[in-house]
């Protein structure tokens, strides 16, 4: 017999966390850094400044507990298109799936992240940049498709594919997706937030392969701005707290994360 006691959810959190930008998604990871977690951070956004000042600031012994490997396929300028395009064969998504099959580069070879203990956070930051990266691969893999329709479904099952990797309770360390949002309008006329991924398909699909999903909000105006971390669902995002009774409606960023982990996890 199996008990709930012994469920995986008790040991490692998956948890997306949502948020406009400049809300302080990535800043908030601090938290965990000081309470001991270990981050290893997929940086598709080359937006880590943030949490690096943070770590300097506040708890400047605990820096080494931060690996990230930057993951941005090349762009050059195209006058053909009046705009940008990729620069020679894209390679962010492929070594996305290289590094979580093995976290291995140059000199820095840390195993396989499925294997990491519940005292890791693999982060993927952003899940924006990342939808960007497989669009890139699909369109790479397939440059004679004449509808479009065809490469986004590559790109969107290939996304999703990494997202039920993460998910699986095979996976062992603790996953935190940041996403930006994206409003869809329903056929009603209502307003519904999902997280931004590959077009607009898999926005309603992504959270229900979570079993947390947390939203950053800032409110206020000039020097009574406040950013906090909600847990309970909006008019517009539906969130999942896997604590309801046990966790407050809305956190402090500067502990919240760490706050959250504690809770679920039960310590």
């Amino acid at each position: 017999m199996t008990s709930l006691a012994d469920h995986q959810s008790t040991k490692s959190t998956k948890l997306l966390l949502i948020g406009n930008p400049g809300t302080g998604k990535t800043g908030s990871l601090v938290s965990l850094v000081k309470a001991g977690y270990k981050l290893r951070v997929l940086d598709f956004d080359n937006g880590l400044d943030s949490l690096a000042t943070y770590v300097r600031k506040e708890c400047p012994d605990k820096l080494p507990n931060v690996e990230f490997r930057s993951l941005r396929d090349k762009y050059k300028t195209s006058p053909s298109i009046m705009g940008s395009q990729v620069d020679g064969t894209p390679t962010a998504f492929t070594d996305a799936f290289k590094m979580l099959d093995r976290w291995k580069y140059d000199n820095v070879d840390l195993g396989r992240p499925a294997d990491w203990d519940d005292n890791t956070v693999l982060v993927i930051d952003s899940s924006t940049r990342l939808g960007d990266a497989a669009l890139n691969w699909a369109t790479f893999m397939n440059p004679s498709a004449k509808d479009g329709r065809q490469t986004y479904g590559a790109a969107q099952g290939a996304f999703e594919n990494m997202v039920a990797l993460l998910t699986s309770s095979d996976f062992k360390p603790n996953v935190i997706m940041i996403c930006h949002i994206r409003y869809m309008t329903a056929p009603d006329g209502s307003s519904k937030g999902f997280p931004t991924a590959v077009g607009v398909a898999l926005g309603p699909t992504i959270p229900a392969y979570f079993n947390s999903i947390l939203l950053m909000e800032t409110t206020g105006t000039g020097t009574s701005i406040q950013r906090t971390i909600k847990t309970v669902p909006t008019a517009t995002i539906d969130l999942k707290n896997p604590a309801p009774f046990d966790i407050a409606p809305a956190l402090p960023i500067g502990t919240g994360l760490a706050d959250f982990f504690a809770k679920v996890k039960g310590k």
